[in-house]
């Protein structure tokens, strides 16, 4: 594909008339058993908000296992409250002594694991009734669970990505007698500016590329499977990204796909990539935690940074917090 044909690649109809990928048309409600909408306010009990909770829950896709343990979840926080008591006398306050109530009074262990579980069930249901104007404020939005460093997600520092981009630059002009490559560039730089997954880096169709707007690239994450339209989304690109990849477009013949290569070809460049700016293993997810953690840091407000990694409030309940603690201790 030239360099022209790139640049005049059209924006699918419904991207170009909604400035965002449509959200998911809402199922149809399976007859007068669906829940009536939850009046403002937090009138509502619990037990009536849990009921339309499990709705929503199943209308998202959510997989049963995790229905079944939110669900679980809110039962408990119910029964600890009392079950008719309406949704705005549950304070933050009150949902810390339900943690507290959970780890020391209960009688029943409550692990590190179960724990965090449960404070993202609190997250989610609490951020689902605040989006939904159920509640003028999240009272779960300050409760945060700090996730063990032994399971902490390898990212770059500074340095790192520094001899990264160094090693990228190198083999993308040649070096050592090889030919030039701009291909580790292309998809290194990308990784560390979008922080997409490896599963939505291979599907990038060059249809999915906008450059109509001189000096504002543009990347749309597209998925076949309607469940997975909530993740569908744009991502600005950096305009100085422009340049590698109008050079990789020369050198390498692309008809659909960005990287028309299997994902373990595309893992052994990263590798290799990596061995060559000293990196003992350069992975999808090392780059993806990398690229969030820079955002987190530089002050991308929290909603924002989720859509543009592609999160559920469930994924993103369990990052969040996490994205803090490796932030408390980044160079």
């Amino acid at each position: 594909m030239s360099e022209e044909q790139v640049r005049q690649l059209p924006l699918f109809e419904d991207e170009r008339a909604g400035g965002g990928a449509k959200a998911p048309a809402k199922p149809e409600p399976d007859g007068p058993t669906a829940p009536a909408p939850l009046p403002p306010g937090g009138r509502s009990s619990i037990s009536t908000a849990i009921h339309a909770f499990e709705r929503y829950m199943r209308d998202r896709g959510f997989t049963e296992n995790t229905q079944e343990a939110f669900l679980r979840d809110m039962r408990l926080l119910a029964d600890y409250v009392g079950v008719g008591t309406p949704l705005s006398a549950i304070s933050t306050t009150r949902l810390r002594a339900f943690l507290h109530w959970m780890q020391h009074e209960r009688g029943v262990p409550c692990s590190d694991k179960t724990l965090a579980r449960r404070t993202t069930t609190l997250k989610v249901f609490f951020g689902w009734l605040a989006d939904e104007g159920v509640l003028p404020d999240d009272p779960a939005a300050p409760l945060i669970y700090r996730p063990l460093e032994r399971s902490a997600p390898t990212v770059l520092t500074s340095e790192e990505i520094e001899a990264l981009l160094a090693a990228t630059t190198a083999i993308r002009l040649g070096h050592r007698g090889r030919k030039p490559d701009p291909r580790p560039h292309v998809l290194v730089t990308l990784l560390l500016h979008t922080g997409i997954k490896k599963s939505e880096c291979v599907h990038i169709h060059v249809n999915h590329l906008d450059l109509s707007q001189p000096g504002q690239p543009r990347l749309w994450i597209r998925y076949a499977e309607s469940r997975y339209r909530y993740k569908e989304r744009q991502i600005a690109l950096p305009a100085d990204w422009l340049p590698a990849l109008r050079e990789y477009l020369r050198h390498y013949t692309i008809k659909d796909y960005l990287f028309p290569w299997t994902p373990r070809n595309l893992e052994y460049v990263l590798r290799r990539t990596g061995k060559e700016a000293g990196l003992p293993r350069l992975t999808f997810e090392t780059l993806r935690w990398t690229a969030a953690l820079r955002d987190y840091i530089g002050g991308m407000e929290a909603e924002a940074l989720r859509r543009k990694l592609g999160l559920s409030r469930v994924r993103w309940a369990e990052w969040e917090p996490m994205l803090a603690f490796l932030a408390q201790s980044y160079t």
